[in-house]
């Protein structure tokens, strides 16, 4: 079965889903230092905005973004996105995107990444809503020593 995008809702990430998150961490990262229910506990309590999508009140993807700083010089930056396996190449992991740059827009805050160099599905999608590579960190991720680009998006109006 093959759900849409517009089946897939993204709402506000509850609690009671941060072991699913933990779960999906390990399928999803499991080669390099996956988070744990607590640190996504830790993101919430430090008032980070994160969002699940859920299909049939499942989640199968989650997102979150950290706002530091004021217009004309907030910034922002992408912790992390993550979908389920199962769910992947639908649609989701835009989708949550998209939600997270429209918080960073009404932040009118530039926004930064980090994603692992080899992942080209990624990287393709964060240059399709506007962020290029301005950095390289060399063994960026660990313990296996993959490297990362850093991407940035310029702050963009609301509308």
């Amino acid at each position: 079965m093959s759900e849409s995008v517009t089946e897939v809702k993204v709402l506000k990430l509850r609690r009671a889903d941060l072991r699913r998150c933990a779960q999906l961490e390990q399928v999803l990262f499991g080669g390099d230092d996956p988070w744990s229910k607590s640190a996504f506990s830790s993101e919430l309590d430090q008032g980070h905005y994160y969002l699940g999508a859920y299909l049939d009140e499942r989640l199968i993807g989650y997102a979150g973004l950290a706002v530091n700083g004021r217009p004309p010089h907030a910034e922002a930056e992408v912790h992390t996105i993550g979908v389920d396996p199962a769910h992947q190449g639908r649609g989701v992991g835009k989708t949550l995107l998209r939600a997270l740059l429209t918080r960073a827009d009404e932040h009118r805050a530039t926004t930064f990444l980090e994603v692992r160099t080899d992942n080209e599905p990624a990287i393709a999608m964060y240059r399709d809503h506007g962020f290029e590579i301005v950095g390289l960190r060399p063994r960026y991720y660990q313990p296996s020593g993959a490297d990362a680009h850093t991407m940035r998006r310029e702050a963009v109006e609301a509308s």
